[in-house]
């Protein structure tokens, strides 16, 4: 039985799992939206969206709680100056996870993940 047990595992262990979701998040706060597994995508949407909203608070414990998880500094940067205020008014929901349809190679099932435009 799985009581208990949140998330899923993707095939990894627990660090290699932490490496990937910070690797991701990383890239969707550098280009905006990234192309991936649909399971991967739904992993990473709730630490995404955990992330900008600690941000979103902007104060100095704020910025080195997402710096043990986003390791690049132009990223972090940009995660506060850039994308935190854009989502100021919004309580929640900065990401949208979009299925593209299956993968040429292995007919796994591939999704778009990007940050929600700020009109929306």
């Amino acid at each position: 039985m799985r009581h208990g047990k949140k998330g899923r595992q993707l095939s990894r262990t627990a660090s290699h799992r932490e490496a990937l979701l910070r690797n991701m998040a990383t890239s969707l706060f550098l280009h905006g939206r990234i192309s991936t597994t649909t399971a991967k995508a739904k992993e990473l949407r709730p630490f995404a969206e955990r992330l900008i909203t600690i941000a979103k608070r902007g104060d100095l414990h704020a910025r080195r709680l997402a710096g043990r998880k986003i390791q690049d500094r132009d990223v972090l940067v940009k995660l506060f100056d850039a994308i935190a205020p854009r989502f100021a008014e919004r309580p929640g929901g900065y990401t949208r996870v979009l299925k593209l349809g299956h993968r040429q190679g292995d007919g796994a099932e591939m999704a778009l993940i990007e940050l929600v435009d700020r009109g929306e």
